[in-house]
């Protein structure tokens, strides 16, 4: 009888440990990330949150308080009561006072100014302290020379005017004072709106006062030499560093 065959020997299926190992230390994720877009392409929302994190005002177009159960105004933005009613006689009577000469200062190039704390007096005077108050409507915008901000004078619980303040600063450590100077410098322009110490805008004033009440000199640096011609009121004196001198002297 003839033999069957046998049965071709199979080999036994083994899987390599490698192989088991490589399927054990995979890691599927269950949310897989998505690509980041193309350097060119534009991602508005992504725009719009970085705009958010360099804007230093981000933050103020949150509900103001309540107040006994009014919303305060939010000064930021609101222009309330803008216009909408003069100041009782004796106020205006305050605000609108001659300006006292003896309050008046020059600079060196002949501007002549009132010193900031004069008008917050002035301020006291007619509303009482607390009666009014500079309220910041943007943000701060530092340069590599200058500090601005734009504010609003209110009182008595309106807007009466908007002005923005400027100060210039020469070292990044000036930066907290030349923030406050800018306030100051707003605080002034604002005050114009309310006719406080106006003569000093007035040309006819200015030349009166320039040739009645100021003088030129010339003085000269005590350490560098250097000489330069300066205005000064008639009952001021040269002040260190700079000592009075004639011209070629």
């Amino acid at each position: 009888m003839p033999t069957a065959a046998k049965p071709a020997a199979t080999k036994p299926t083994t899987t390599s440990s490698s192989t088991t190992a490589t399927a054990q230390r995979t890691v599927r994720p269950e949310f897989p990330a998505k690509e980041a877009p193309p350097p060119t392409s534009r991602n508005s929302s992504a725009d719009e949150a970085a705009r958010a994190e360099r804007n230093l005002s981000h933050g103020l177009s949150d509900q103001p308080p309540q107040t006994e159960g009014i919303a305060a105004i939010d000064w930021t933005r609101s222009y309330h009561g803008l216009g909408g009613d003069a100041f009782t006689p004796e106020q205006q009577e305050k605000l609108l006072a001659p300006v006292d000469p003896e309050d008046v200062e020059v600079k060196p190039d002949g501007l002549l100014y009132l010193p900031e704390i004069k008008y917050r007096r002035i301020l006291n005077k007619a509303f009482g302290p607390g009666g009014w108050g500079l309220a910041p409507r943007g943000e701060t915008i530092v340069t590599p020379k200058i500090v601005t901000r734009e504010y609003g004078l209110i009182v008595q619980g309106r807007l009466v005017s908007i002005s923005r303040g400027e100060q210039q600063y020469f070292d990044p450590d000036g930066i907290p004072t030349a923030t406050e100077g800018c306030k100051s410098n707003a605080l002034m322009r604002t005050c114009k709106d309310l006719g406080i110490a106006s003569e000093l805008w007035d040309p006819r004033f200015i030349r009166k006062f320039t040739k009645e009440m100021t003088k030129e000199v010339w003085v000269e640096h005590v350490t560098t030499k250097k000489k330069r011609k300066v205005v000064l009121r008639k009952d001021d004196t040269v002040k260190y560093p700079f000592k009075e001198t004639s011209f070629g002297g």
